[in-house]
């Protein structure tokens, strides 16, 4: 005896106990889960009744009884789904395996063996664990003062844990969160974030199962241009405004006139700030401070400047394939036919190719809704002739049109986007670096698809597809930015890409 516990009757009297698993088992959706309960001291099961249920004995999952399996009082939603692992009867070990395993299977279970006027029962618990879909990303457009990017994921059991990080892996505390379960009791989740600063550059949502551990994730870059309209040189002024303020609380002793002489060099600087902006704006580039997105450029202990060359220059085209027309100056490219429905594809490729650097260019469609055809960029020596498939993996990043809606070409499966709006324009990020192809709504300034980390290997050329319908596009080239140790004599890649022939 052992003092503080209670005196157990001999086993002549209590003849058995059931004992059951002291941890919870783990199992995923749509596997495979075993339930085991074993007899103390261990005798032969064989010839006793089993049964194991749910909340009430009447719930039966499965039971056991002369020597075989009964099935008459098993729920429905167990029927088929159910056996017992009888390997060990004879040694007092018994476990019910249930097979596609369903959200509905989550919770405690008990386990029941009687021989005879006796019987004894233990209780185990089932957690059901599901890894759903990879969330989506994308942004949805401006917000007060930043930019709103949601996050949604769906077919994750039990309810999902989000998280939002930046590049650097710093966790956003602040956005909403709401979760919804369908009729198979799986969670979809939505979380929304406001990015507030624009060096953020890109930001990642990542979807975690509590139960695994294990988590899946997807970033999406957030280019400058999406962020409202905020002068940098007005941030800089804001900052030496707030400066100066403490300096002269803190300085009473300066007089008016050196006071006054402040004031009026802080205008001239505005002034001549705002002339550097207006520059920018007639499509002159400058120079500018750590003010754009610390995404494209980081440097440790400098304080990094970068250039920004803002062209609107138009895409010249060479040629192309024989079932395409090119406008006569060469900026714009459509069927010859109009009414043309085309059993292949017929393309044209950026004449020089991208090795390096960040580019962002847009494409204007017209009577792209009832029409075919796919943008973006793909590898040097792709196949684009005959029937081909279009995907990462065939040297591929592409979103288009077709199957009745806008699509992302991931696999040899298109992935079907849900758009708010259909665009008249598409914008395109392309960071060679970074790894990063983006697509931008830029009729309603929202976020269409972002590819996963992308493996680039040598020349990549932007990519024009058309299949069937009315289309016309013509892409214009915006913005490519590269470094301040880069000379104006490094730019090898011409701003003016042209299509270039099958």
């Amino acid at each position: 005896p052992v003092p503080g516990l209670p005196v157990l009757p001999p086993w002549s009297v209590y003849d058995f106990l059931v004992m059951g698993p002291s941890d919870p088992i783990v199992a995923m959706l749509d596997g495979e889960a075993t339930l085991p309960c074993s007899l103390v001291p261990a005798m032969n099961a064989e010839h006793m009744e089993l049964r194991w249920f749910r909340t009430k004995f009447s719930e039966a999952v499965l039971i056991y009884q002369n020597g075989r399996e009964q099935h008459e009082e098993q729920m429905p939603q167990y029927a088929g789904r159910t056996s017992l692992v009888r390997d060990l009867l004879t040694q007092g070990q018994a476990a019910v395996r249930i097979q596609n395993v369903r959200a509905s299977d989550n919770g405690r279970y008990s386990c029941f063996f009687q021989k005879g006027g006796h019987y004894e029962e233990a209780t185990l618990e089932l957690k059901v664990a599901g890894l759903g879909s990879a969330p989506q990303v994308h942004i949805e457009g401006p917000e007060q003062d930043g930019v709103r990017v949601v996050c949604k994921a769906s077919s994750w059991f039990p309810k999902p844990q989000v998280q939002w990080t930046d590049l650097s892996g710093k966790k956003f505390l602040e956005f909403s969160e709401a979760h919804a379960q369908d009729a198979a009791g799986l969670f979809s989740v939505e979380a929304a974030l406001v990015v507030r600063d624009s060096s953020a550059g890109s930001v990642s949502c990542s979807v975690l199962n509590p139960i695994l551990g294990q988590e899946k994730a997807m970033a999406v870059s957030i280019p400058e241009p999406f962020f409202p309209q905020a002068s940098p040189w007005k941030a800089a002024f804001a900052g030496n405004l707030t400066v100066l303020g403490l300096l002269l609380f803190g300085a009473g002793f300066f007089t008016r006139r050196e006071h006054s002489a402040k004031v009026q060099e802080r205008q001239k600087q505005q002034e001549l700030h705002q002339a550097k902006e207006e520059d920018l704006r007639l499509n002159v580039f400058y120079t500018f401070p750590l003010s754009l997105p610390q995404y494209y450029f980081r440097k440790v202990g400098a304080e990094p400047t970068f250039k920004v060359y803002w062209r609107e220059e138009q895409f010249q085209a060479c040629s192309a394939h024989k079932n395409l027309a090119l406008s006569p100056g060469k900026t714009s490219v459509t069927w010859k036919d109009t009414c043309v429905v085309s059993d292949g594809r017929c393309s044209v490729l950026g004449l020089e190719g991208i090795t390096w650097g960040r580019y962002y260019w847009e494409v204007d469609i017209r009577n792209g809704v009832d029409s075919e055809f796919a943008l973006s960029v793909c590898r040097e020596h792709v196949k684009r002739t005959g029937f081909y498939t279009e995907s990462p993996d065939k040297g591929f990043w592409v979103v288009g049109c077709f199957n009745n809606g806008y699509n992302a070409c991931t696999t040899s499966n298109p992935t079907s986007l849900s758009l708010r709006q259909h665009p008249s324009r598409v914008g395109i990020f392309l960071d060679y670096d970074g790894r990063d192809v983006s697509f931008y709504n830029m009729t309603d300034g929202s976020h269409i698809f972002s590819f996963p980390r992308a493996s680039f290997v040598g020349k990549l050329f932007p990519y024009f597809m058309l299949k069937s319908g009315n289309v016309w596009a013509q892409p214009q080239l915006l913005m490519f930015i590269w470094g301040e140790n880069q000379q104006m004599d490094d730019l090898s890649v011409s701003l003016c890409l042209c299509p270039l022939p099958l």
